[in-house]
């Protein structure tokens, strides 16, 4: 069984700053790609992040220069630096991978709410 657990969110003011994190049982990141999703109150789900196997990393570009995307392949987790948040990064955030996005299969997320 594959599980994707997030964590890191919370509440900050606009330019502060959170680490999401990732932790992954039964698929190991450092051999499959691995993504960061967002989806605001109201909006369709949004591509933020993701890293590839080989150590590609690509970012949309709304969060280019302040989030940064990691592995750590001992910890078999992700993360994902935020700094300069802005109310509009405010959504609840997931991990994933191609395979379980393949058949919607979604972990719990964790929330990130940026006030003004």
């Amino acid at each position: 069984q594959v599980h994707l657990v997030e964590s890191g969110g919370g509440l900050v003011q606009s330019g502060g700053s959170l680490r999401l994190s990732c932790v992954a049982s039964g698929l190991i990141f450092s051999v499959n790609t691995v993504s960061w999703y967002r989806q605001a109150p109201g909006a369709q789900r949004e591509l933020v992040a993701t890293l590839a196997p080989y150590g590609e990393i690509t970012y949309v570009d709304s969060v280019k220069g302040r989030f940064t995307m990691s592995r750590d392949n001992a910890k078999n987790s992700v993360y994902l630096q935020m700094n300069n948040l802005h109310p509009s990064d405010t959504g609840m955030y997931h991990c994933n991978t191609p395979g379980l996005v393949a058949y919607h299969d979604w972990g719990p997320g964790t929330q990130v709410t940026v006030s003004s």
